[in-house]
């Protein structure tokens, strides 16, 4: 019996309305749109500001943009896989809220948390479980509301971070395109310089942990580049070499947009021309799990059944991962 390959059939995105540009942000923090732009490529990135409205607000619109593209019926839907580090509460899961509220009423959910790293862990998750032959439709969405927990006084984080949306959907392929390889990684050790301290069961809020300002994001930028830098290249190049893949030979690189820097470093390693590196940093800014779908969302129309294409991202904890891919569709 033929193995079953699993591969993305649909595309969806959303981003709230409301913009922060980088003037916005020099009346609220010692910086200059100079500055932020040399450094990070970004010029603006998107807020969610409507009070009442968290992830599972993203996430829906960003799924009800796709059923609309592909007119699937959401009750086809066996699995709805959420990545995110900012779900709209720690309990239940943000991935049934989204199945719900888009009636994906045959579905069952679940919330998978890894960092700017999580939509490549979900997309590899997602494509196991087609593979197995058990579920048919898995909707892989990407979702952060990075605004609610950015301390917009450290000048240092508030600068790189904004919200979106983006999703994708897995079915089986009907011909050689879809998924091909995955290298995925972890390392605990980097948790030091990358994270969020307060509000789990180490440290539960408390008066303490809100006056010390504990529930925003703490980044050590300097090791945490070197590391992504690293982290990055390596997955990649592993990827490449076990499926005997140049680098030439691919069509688009899709990196985690965390910083112009770090996209166009890889680039360079692989001596990837740049019109191939898939960038809307300068838009949206780090949307932490919703980069890559973000990415696939804006270029859909640009890509070709059986394009080559390598994803890549590394986020706090330290994880990180590369997956290849080979387009499964043309966009009409």
């Amino acid at each position: 019996m033929a193995s079953i390959k699993a591969a993305i059939t649909g595309v969806g995105g959303y981003v709230p309305e409301t913009r922060l540009t980088n003037a916005d942000l020099e009346k609220m923090v010692d910086t200059t749109d100079e500055w932020i732009t040399t450094r990070t490529g970004i010029k603006e990135r998107r807020i969610l500001k409507e009070p009442g409205k968290a992830s599972s607000f993203m996430g829906v619109k960003a799924a009800e943009n796709l059923l609309e593209k592909t007119g699937v019926n959401p009750a086809e839907i066996d699995v709805v896989i959420c990545a995110t580090v900012t779900p709209d509460m720690t309990f239940p899961d943000t991935a049934n809220t989204i199945a719900t509220e888009i009636g994906a009423d045959n579905a069952f959910g679940f919330d998978l948390a890894a960092a700017c790293s999580g939509f490549l862990f979900a997309l590899t998750t997602g494509t196991r479980m087609i593979e197995s032959g058990a579920y048919k439709k898995v909707l892989v969405i990407g979702v952060d509301k990075m605004s609610s927990i950015v301390d917009y006084t450290d000048r240092t984080t508030c600068i790189l971070f904004g919200d979106g949306a983006g999703c994708v959907l897995l079915e089986p392929s009907d011909n050689e395109e879809g998924f091909v390889d995955a290298v995925l990684g972890g390392d605990g050790s980097g948790s030091k310089y990358l994270m969020m301290k307060a509000g789990g069961s180490l440290y539960p809020p408390t008066h303490e942990t809100v006056t010390n300002r504990e529930h925003f994001i703490y980044q050590d930028g300097r090791p945490v580049f070197k590391a992504a830098v690293q982290g990055m290249r390596d997955a990649t190049l592993k990827v490449l070499e076990r499926n005997k893949v140049d680098a030439d030979d691919l069509d688009w690189i899709v990196p985690h947009q965390a910083n112009r820097r770090i996209i166009y470093s890889l680039a360079d390693f692989l001596e990837i021309p740049k019109e191939k590196v898939m960038v809307n940093i300068d838009r949206y800014g780090n949307t932490t799990a919703a980069t890559i779908p973000l990415c696939l969302w804006d270029y859909e129309r640009k890509l070709k059944k059986g394009d080559r294409m390598i994803m890549t991202a590394f986020g706090g904890g330290f994880t990180w991962g590369t997956v290849y891919l080979t387009w499964a569709y043309d966009t009409e």
